[in-house]
């Protein structure tokens, strides 16, 4: 996956740790495995998914997953970082891809995670998808 570093500078270790911590996040979080991808979060870490509901660890965000899809997968196509004054954001980019509960495939459901990464942990990760309008669109209601 490219990875693309702001202001087109060679990374840092720190951006390039932070990348590193946040795809491993997400590698473990498609497993689905919420206590490895645990690993990666510090222990008070502020989880938003699209809609502004609120998670404090990934074993809610893979319940919450488990209730909208059959299973679900991320085609991550992007990770941008950029260092902060003692965190660095990155944002990885891409579509999702799996079964809705009714087992009827999708793919190409856009997505986008922002994440602050803090002391080598993620702090922060707010997410924000295409699934709601899809959903809409599937059952044929006008938002």
């Amino acid at each position: 996956m490219p990875f693309v570093q702001a202001a087109f500078a060679q990374p840092s270790d720190e951006t390039a740790e932070a990348a590193d911590i946040v795809e491993r996040f997400l590698e473990a979080s498609m497993v689905p495995d919420p206590e490895t991808a645990a690993k990666y979060m510090a222990a008070d870490v502020a989880i938003t998914f699209t809609g502004g509901r609120k998670f404090a660890h990934p074993r809610e965000t893979t319940g919450f997953n488990a209730r909208r899809y059959k299973w679900v997968k991320k085609k991550m196509e992007r990770t941008d970082v950029s260092a902060g004054t003692g965190e660095t954001i990155v944002y990885n980019t891409g579509t999702l891809y799996g079964e809705w509960p009714d087992g009827t495939p999708f793919e190409g459901n856009r997505y986008v995670d922002r994440f602050v990464v803090r002391g080598g942990k993620i702090v922060q990760m707010d997410v924000w998808n295409d699934s709601a309008e899809r959903l809409l669109t599937r059952n044929h209601i006008e938002a």
